[in-house]
């Protein structure tokens, strides 16, 4: 079983502009226009395509989906990770954020929620292992194109290469991690399970 995830395209959170609702973020042109290059890039017809809740990801995944219009659409708890509490920060962008978001990876506390619409690293590490398990679930040959978010896939990632690191050890790393191999906007990573076990291409 083989899942390509893939990152939504550039959306206006991305390009600067101050958000209110980072569940409805809208995408770019160039966030279109490569939405519309990853769908003409695919060379296999998939089993599923799944995408996060988010306004982004749906954007993103609409010409995938007109090319396979009878391919099931299926939604599942990949959506970006938000851990700052949303009302102290609607209507700024991410460089007001910057010093908040330092601190918090700097604490590296995975049971830590910053307040009323946060969650913790530990909830979205089991955000993680709820999609990975649903995906198991599935036949042994099928194919799943995945549109998530970029801090997801990379707990994705990580999760992958390291399983046996401890929750702390993930949230510590993270933010490094995402620094030296970042997962920009329409990137894709693979996964494959097989035998009981998820594979993914080294760095």
């Amino acid at each position: 079983m083989k899942v390509v995830f893939v990152r939504h395209g550039e959306s206006t959170g991305n390009a600067g502009v101050p958000s209110f609702d980072l569940s409805k973020l809208e995408l770019t042109s160039l966030g279109h226009a490569q939405a519309e290059s990853v769908a003409a890039s695919w060379t296999q017809r998939p089993t599923l395509v799944a995408l996060s809740p988010y306004l982004r990801t749906h954007l993103t995944a609409q010409p995938t989906i007109r090319r396979f219009p009878d391919v099931p659409v299926e939604i599942l708890p990949m959506e970006e990770f938000t851990y700052l509490e949303p009302s102290r920060w609607n209507g700024t962008s991410r460089q007001a954020r910057l010093p908040h978001i330092e601190a918090y990876w700097g604490n590296a506390d995975p049971g830590h929620c910053d307040g009323p619409g946060a969650e913790s690293f530990e909830t979205l590490m089991g955000r993680v292992r709820r999609t990975l398990q649903r995906f198991e679930a599935l036949p042994a040959d099928a194919l799943v194109y995945a549109f998530s978010h970029g801090q997801f896939m990379q707990a994705v990632r990580q999760s992958l290469l390291h399983p046996t690191w401890t929750a702390q050890q993930k949230m510590a790393n993270l933010w490094i991690f995402n620094a030296e191999y970042p997962i920009l906007n329409a990137d894709q990573l693979e996964a494959s399970f097989d035998a009981g076990r998820w594979y993914t291409p080294p760095l």
